[in-house]
């Protein structure tokens, strides 16, 4: 069985790293430089970087601060926010990135995952998907950082994603976000066992037990979280010791 996955993230906004409940209430956690350099020292798997204003504010992700982190990290790298095009993909891939991250320019224009999978290959191409929980039991699609909800339903986008060249889903729930209440273990079940692709799962890891669950009965590949190691509420050493105590496969 392949390891499981710990991956820090961290959100930017104004060049710094920040952490909200709910995807709102953003408050400051640090240096992503100074953060992303830590992590990689403790055994962080990878490192997922989002620009989330990029798309609001139609700028393009700080390339520099890209090229600042990768020279500072030796594990894969992600990054995120305002990507729409092959052009933007290659000035962040030349700039250190290992695998880029599309959202909301990928929803409103589907093909731009087919021409980023001819371009870089599948293995580059991480799909984001932000999604809610609705009164009516459906989990449905949110763009432009969750500000904007979509009547698609968070399966079906997931599953044409990965038909057009999608190697990698990144699954958030909005309802668990910075909760620490633990990880939506329903809607990430469903895309994983149905789904040929890895499945990053994301919002409301809070302890260790989370990440073991997460892992064991929603068969994610990966887990991500961001709060709990930005405030050191967990360390990454004893999460993945303990992991690897619950028979969970991890690198130490």
């Amino acid at each position: 069985m392949l390891a499981k996955r710990i991956i820090p993230c961290l959100d930017i906004k104004d060049g710094r790293t920040v952490k909200g409940v709910n995807f709102e209430s953003l408050r400051d956690a640090g240096d992503p430089v100074e953060l992303g350099a830590l992590y990689a020292q403790q055994g962080a798997d990878e490192l997922v970087f989002l620009d989330i204003t990029a798309t609001v504010e139609k700028r393009k992700t700080l390339s520099e601060l890209v090229n600042r982190i990768s020279h500072k990290i030796n594990i894969p790298f992600t990054v995120g926010g305002g990507i729409s095009s092959v052009d933007d993909v290659q000035v962040l891939l030349q700039n250190g990135a290992d695998k880029i991250s599309v959202n909301t320019a990928a929803f409103r224009n589907p093909q731009l995952i087919t021409n980023l999978e001819k371009e870089f290959g599948s293995q580059c191409v991480v799909l984001a998907i932000d999604t809610r929980l609705e009164d009516d039991g459906e989990w449905y699609v949110y763009l432009n950082g969750g500000r904007v909800k979509t009547d698609t339903r968070c399966v079906d986008w997931a599953k044409q994603a990965v038909d057009l060249g999608a190697g990698e889903i990144l699954l958030t729930s909005m309802n668990h976000d910075g909760t620490k209440q633990g990880f939506a273990l329903d809607i990430t079940r469903t895309l994983a066992d149905s789904l040929p692709v890895p499945i990053i799962a994301s919002g409301g890891g809070g302890n260790m037990q989370h990440f073991e669950t997460v892992f064991s009965e929603a068969h994610a590949d990966a887990a991500l979280a961001a709060s709990i190691f930005h405030f050191k509420e967990i360390a990454i050493p004893e999460l993945k010791t303990y992991l690897k105590g619950c028979n969970i496969p991890v690198r130490l």
